[in-house]
């Protein structure tokens, strides 16, 4: 089998790149990514040197360029990770997220029908449901929850999900879609929650949390997330929607303290700044439908996958920092310097 995985230079397509080298060494994976802030060409550095894998380079929303990549390789499956996906940036500038969340989608699909009928998956988020109250612990997202969403990300990734849901209606495409809550673990760009709280605990600078701290998520370790899309592609029933959760919900403060315990740092280092703009408050996925249908479970613990995914900051620091020297820094400074 051949895939092609967009946005596989990112942090969960890198993730699911490895994931399939490793569990299928005959199937060749095509990686194109258009490099943009949060692909990182050296995430790919191992997988580089196996033949069965090959990256290419381009902008998922370029038609010429994705209809001439497809009749050069011929994929057999396209796994879509490819998205603009940080809510603080979606707020600063929401026009680059329609047009790769939202243009790009119904590209690769186009392409995808012009050639054979290609078997299509979206990555979505669970962000598309909006959110849930945090008096209401009972309450959890499923497949048939509205659509709800309240930042420009969201709202361009549940566009994308109805697309795509309508050229499986209109065009018969072969589709599924994955949703799935908050991801951690390995490769994670370090402007999200935990690596960056990481990464500044480690050099003793504040911890800037939103607000109280009082926003849950369900954390998601990244390879638990990976072998689910890899069952869904493989097992999945075409035309249906998947909720990818990991139980193990947390409020934003907890994970803060649960790394500045684990890095023996002091509480001190936590600094509340003012909150973002409506910013939901709590994520939390019921994954029934893919545990009964595909037989899928989280097979991390937070408190067990929180210690891999420190570890893996603490030995590959010179990925990391070079990043954060970047272009990274500039954007850091603009979003929590004044709050």
């Amino acid at each position: 089998m051949k895939i092609l995985v967009t946005g596989g230079a990112g942090f969960i397509g890198s993730n699911f790149i490895y994931y399939e080298l490793d569990n299928y060494p005959n199937d060749e994976v095509i990686c194109l990514d258009k490099l943009t802030y949060a692909g990182n060409l050296e995430t790919l550095e191992v997988a580089m040197k196996n033949p069965k894998f090959k990256f290419v380079k381009g902008d998922i929303a370029d038609r010429a360029f994705v209809d001439e990549l497809f009749a050069s390789e011929k994929p057999d499956v396209v796994v879509n990770f490819a998205a603009e996906s940080h809510v603080d940036r979606s707020i600063e500038n929401p026009e680059i997220f329609l047009q790769t969340n939202v243009i790009g989608t119904s590209v690769l699909m186009d392409a995808c029908r012009k050639y054979g009928n290609i078997r299509y998956h979206q990555v979505s988020t669970d962000e598309v449901y909006g959110d849930l109250p945090l008096d209401r612990p009972d309450l959890f997202f499923t497949e048939t929850t509205p659509l709800h969403t309240s930042s420009p990300y969201s709202a361009s990734k549940a566009s994308a999900d109805l697309l795509v849901q309508a050229y499986y209606r209109t065009y018969k495409l072969p589709v599924t879609i994955s949703r799935c809550s908050n991801n951690y673990g390995p490769y994670h760009f370090p402007e999200k929650l935990i690596p960056l709280m990481i990464a500044n605990a480690l050099d003793n600078k504040k911890l800037p949390v939103y607000g109280k701290g009082e926003n849950v998520r369900d954390w998601l370790y990244v390879e638990d997330h990976c072998s689910a899309i890899d069952l869904i592609i493989r097992k999945g029933k075409i035309g249906e929607v998947y909720n990818i959760g990991g139980h193990n919900e947390r409020t934003n403060l907890e994970v803060v303290k649960t790394i500045i315990k684990e890095l023996g740092k002091s509480e001190d280092l936590i600094e509340f700044v003012t909150d973002r703009p409506g910013h939901d408050r709590r994520y939390a996925i019921d994954p029934t439908k893919i545990h009964n249908e595909l037989g899928w479970l989280p097979a991390t613990k937070f408190d067990d996958g929180i210690k891999k995914t420190i570890d893996w900051y603490l030995t590959h620091k010179s990925w990391w920092e070079k990043i954060i020297s970047g272009e990274y820094k500039d954007y850091y400074d603009k979003m929590y310097k004044n709050r």
